[in-house]
């Protein structure tokens, strides 16, 4: 798909992947939409790319920013939230947090959206996964699941549009994440890799309509190990853990 010209929806594009993905989109001489929640960021971003700012809590709905957005050709769900600890450690607020932003909000944009991408007969859809919704984090459950759920649901879709469907899963990425779910990154390997490596990896996905892209590569190889060889993959895990 060429991008140039193509409007382009991007959640959480106030930092981050997100930030980054729209420094990338507009090389690519797309028409930007800036969503996110911090708009003094966002205006940051847009004056360096060029975009529209539309302040949007995507936890608090997406019919409003849908319509706001207009004919996408492009949506890029990267808004996403983390927590760090014990399920049983988590409030119902806050796992109702997580659902609502990092699964329910890319499904209802995609619901809204997706209609107007058949009717013009071209369009693309990228979900910005994550590792951790492949094989699975200790301390990140409710994460890990909403990750989860955007595979399954790309899966579905493609198997039921002719829209292009990518799910991008990141290793660990240097973006305030860490710091905004409550809990720092305290492993020595992988070491986080930059938000401008993953956005480059998401423009590729829309240019090549790939449906699955890992951010480092390598990450490929447990994700694949998992399926083919779940009790091996446990044992490491076990070991890395």
């Amino acid at each position: 798909m060429r991008l140039d010209d193509s409007r382009v929806l991007i959640t959480g594009a106030s930092s981050g992947i997100g930030a980054a993905t729209a420094h990338a989109m507009a090389g690519a001489h797309a028409r930007l939409v800036l969503a996110g929640r911090d708009r003094a960021r966002l205006d940051a971003v847009a004056a360096g790319t060029g975009g529209r700012v539309v302040a949007a809590d995507v936890a608090c709905g997406t019919a409003a920013l849908a319509a706001e957005a207009g004919a996408v050709d492009v949506l890029v769900a990267c808004a996403g939230v983390g927590w760090a600890g014990p399920v049983t450690a988590m409030t119902e607020a806050a796992i109702d947090e997580l659902l609502a932003v990092n699964l329910a909000a890319p499904v209802h944009l995609t619901r809204l959206l997706l209609p107007g991408m058949i009717e013009r007969g071209h369009g693309h859809i990228v979900f910005v996964s994550s590792i951790a919704g492949v094989v699975g984090v200790p301390g990140e459950a409710v994460y890990s699941a909403t990750k989860a759920g955007l595979t399954a649901f790309a899966e579905a879709l493609r198997a039921e549009t002719p829209v292009g469907v990518s799910v991008v899963f990141p290793g660990v990425v240097d973006t305030p994440f860490f710091e905004r779910r409550g809990a720092p990154y305290a492993r020595r390997r992988p070491v986080p890799i930059p938000a401008a490596r993953v956005a480059r990896a998401i423009v590729r996905a829309v240019e090549r309509e790939r449906a699955e892209v890992y951010v480092p590569g390598w990450l490929e190889l447990p994700a694949r190990l998992k399926g083919a060889a779940p009790g091996a993959f446990r044992r490491l895990a076990g070991l890395l853990a």
